[in-house]
């Protein structure tokens, strides 16, 4: 160590420090210009403090051969924190003498030994000033005892002033919010980092502080929705840390799930629209002519336009409830799985089906089918969506085949056509909601998108699952298969 303290300097230098607080700074810079003073005027090759919480110490600040030590935490079971919370408010300690992973470190990079002072407030210890000096320096000093005591009492006099401190993240209002919250400085640069910012962002502490906000900062006072990397979505607000001094407050919160849903709401409308529009614009059209031209039209013309609003009436309260369903997200209900018998539950289910898609069904279900396990009402949506795709991606003239089998643990029927088919990498998007393999306005093939969700939704439930594959020769071919009764 020194033989002398560099008084004058350390005054001059706390008097600029004093300065800074009286117009306004505060919390860390005031408090690396404190370390940066009392560096050389103490003869040190380093200066640091470590900020005390419920769960242990992190260093917030540090200067000279210490500086790479900003934001290593020191966990409350560490030898060194034992050494610093108990003992001498001041004491001099040898590194090497410490079994602990920072100080091993320290002593790595040739700083054995330091003078320490705890800062306290009402007896309650809110951080600890190091000074620490390498191997060939002269044997403890009073003198310098005596100045890390003074500037640690100084350091806890701004925390008893809360001039922008603390920061350590482990205090027990800010690890306790839901939401991530950082401390930034006025470049940006990471003060504070409680334990759900490292949650929400996947940043543990030890790689967020003392480092730029990974994301940027709205106006204070103001939102902003903000898409990630890994396109996740947080929600961040900013604010001034009240009382004098140049650092924010930020908060955020992962809203990914907030903003999925907003997207489908917007499409639901967007897809509801368009699939709505079509029947009753025709429906619409069939009723003013009759209304208008009841008297010139012909017999003929008048059942033709009250079989096309029927169909399309019934069209439009299929349409209601896939809709109806999708939002509900309704399913078979709370009734158990009971066994039944498939083969006739695809008979009576065909018998619902709309006359001209009824007519074009070719059935093959074996006599002696064995029963599934599932929900028999929910088979009738299951066979009515899987049929009406069908027969909407495949000619007029050509049949639809329903055909049943059994395994050793599995019932299953298939539904297969001879349409356009399905492309192999569209076999599993083709279940998403309100998915389509066409869009924009143009569509050659009506739907909402909402028909193999609510198949495979309802199928899954009964433990069962459902797929498509394209069919050898041309078409799809839907299965879908249920447990044993």
């Amino acid at each position: 160590m020194p033989e002398r303290i560099d008084f004058p300097a350390l005054i001059a230098g706390h008097t600029v420090v004093i300065e800074m607080i009286n117009s306004g700074d505060a919390g860390l810079p005031v408090l690396t210009q404190l370390l940066r003073v009392a560096q050389p005027a103490l003869g040190a090759a380093a200066m640091a403090f470590l900020e005390f919480g419920p769960t242990g110490g992190r260093v917030i600040a540090a200067t000279g051969a210490a500086e790479w030590t900003v934001g290593r935490p020191l966990p409350v079971n560490d030898p060194t924190t034992v050494c610093l919370l108990t003992g001498p408010r001041v004491q001099q300690v040898r590194l090497d003498e410490l079994d602990g992973k920072l100080t091993t470190e320290l002593s790595e990079r040739g700083l054995h030994h330091m003078v320490v002072s705890r800062a306290e407030i009402g007896g309650h210890t809110v951080g600890s000033l190091h000074a620490l000096y390498r191997d060939g320096d002269d044997g403890p000093d009073a003198r310098q005892h005596g100045v890390v005591a003074y500037l640690a009492s100084c350091i806890a006099h701004m925390y008893g002033d809360q001039s922008g401190l603390p920061v350590h993240g482990d205090g027990p209002v800010v690890a306790a919010l839901a939401d991530g919250l950082a401390v930034v400085d006025r470049d940006s640069y990471v003060r504070l980092w409680n334990p759900a910012a490292a949650q929400v962002t996947g940043r543990p502490a030890n790689q967020a502080l003392s480092r730029p906000l990974p994301f940027p900062i709205p106006p204070s006072g103001q939102v902003l929705d903000h898409r990630l990397p890994d396109g996740r979505w947080l929600r961040i607000t900013s604010g001034e840390l009240p009382g004098p001094g140049t650092l924010r407050v930020v908060t955020f919160r992962d809203i990914t799930d907030q903003q999925r849903r907003d997207h489908e709401r917007d499409l639901f409308v967007a897809v509801t629209s368009h699939e709505l529009r079509t029947p009753v614009t025709v429906i619409k059209g069939y009723a003013d002519t009759l209304t208008d031209h009841w008297e010139s039209l012909t017999e003929t013309d008048r059942r033709q336009a009250a079989r096309v609003i029927g169909q399309r009436a019934n069209e439009l309260a299929r349409l209601v409830d896939r809709l109806l369903s999708s939002a509900a997200e309704s399913g078979p209900g709370d009734e158990p799985p009971a066994p039944f018998d498939l083969g006739d539950a695809l008979r009576s289910a065909v018998l619902d089906l709309p006359a001209e898609l009824r007519h074009r069904l070719l059935l093959d279900l074996p006599a002696d089918l064995p029963k599934a396990l599932g929900h028999r009402p929910s088979l009738a949506t299951v066979l009515t969506e899987l049929a009406t795709n069908a027969g909407k991606y495949s000619s007029p003239g050509t049949g639809i085949e329903i055909s049943a089998r059994a395994d050793g643990q599995m019932v299953s029927f298939r539904v297969s056509d001879r349409g356009i088919g399905i492309r192999p990498e569209h076999v599993e998007r083709a279940f998403d909601r309100f998915w389509q393999g066409e869009s924009g306005d143009r569509r050659g093939y009506p739907g909402a998108g909402l028909g193999l969700y609510l198949v495979r939704r309802i199928v899954e439930q009964q433990n069962g699952w459902v797929s498509l594959r394209p069919r050898t020769g041309g078409g799809t071919v839907a299965e879908v298969r249920l447990p044993r009764g």
